[in-house]
């Protein structure tokens, strides 16, 4: 059997960080098999142009260190639709561009959520997740599924442990996403996992227009969550290279997603 360390994905990304002079081991360690979920899951980001920064790990674990690496990566803001927005510097070059194009054909662009639709700190982060997990918690005490003790134990845990728990549950059908029917990563990325927090992704109101999912593709902006129909990630390639990327396409409610070929 093949091991998943050689599919396109895998290949694809270890080449992007040997030029980064980064190794796969070192952003995400072999044996933490939710770091390897969370690459698998956001990981288009890893392969994306050399013009922008990945995070140098798969999670990160505390506001410093996010803040550390967004300082090093550097970020540039920009007002759209009266919200204040963030990015990477490559990455905002190219939103604007695409946001210019759409603008001359009479359609926009706009972040959905503000300035959330863009950079987010750990804090955020974090704050997103507690609207999934703590709901989630509650919901299945009152059906009996959980325990008031597990719930007590479950909220005082590491945050690593917290999301290793929940994945483990849900493997037994006690989702966390917002609407209890399918994984929490298919509705929040865990803290620290964000493409918003590497300033990569930006969530735009337009995002079922068609027209403006071409635009966005054009300057190098594509869907690469399932599921999460607003992201957009800048990967800054044409759609042509990003099998080439590791990337494979897939349609999914009459969208097309660019997700990691593992």
């Amino acid at each position: 059997m093949n091991s998943p360390n050689n599919s396109p994905f895998y290949c694809a990304l270890q080449d992007a960080l040997r030029e980064r002079k980064m190794t796969l081991a070192e952003i995400c360690p072999p044996m933490d098999h939710v770091s390897r979920r969370m690459l698998e899951d956001y990981g288009a980001m890893f392969v994306a142009t050399a013009a922008v920064r990945p995070p140098p790990t798969c999670v990160f674990n505390s506001e410093e260190a996010v803040r550390d690496f967004q300082l090093a990566a550097g970020f540039t803001a920009a007002t759209i639709d009266g919200a204040q927005v963030e990015l990477q510097p490559a990455a905002m070059a190219a939103l604007l561009q695409a946001r210019e194009q759409a603008l001359a054909e009479g359609l926009n662009i706009t972040p959905r959520d503000g300035a959330e639709a863009a950079r987010r700190t750990y804090e955020d982060s974090l704050r997103l997740w507690n609207t999934r997990f703590l709901p989630a918690l509650a919901h299945w005490q009152k059906q009996g599924r959980l325990s008031r003790q597990q719930v007590k134990k479950l909220k005082a845990l590491p945050m690593s442990e917290q999301v290793r728990a929940v994945l483990e549950l849900e493997e037994d059908g006690i989702f966390f996403s917002k609407d209890l029917s399918k994984s929490v990563l298919y509705s929040i990325a865990a803290p620290g996992t964000s493409q918003h927090v590497a300033m990569l992704a930006f969530d735009v109101i337009e995002f079922h227009n068609a027209r403006v999912r071409e635009i966005m593709s054009e300057h190098g902006w594509f869907q690469t969550v399932l599921s999460d129909l607003p992201h957009f990630t800048f990967l800054g390639f044409s759609e042509s290279e990003l099998p080439e990327r590791g990337l494979k396409r897939m349609e999914v409610s009459g969208q097309t997603f660019w997700i990691p070929n593992v």
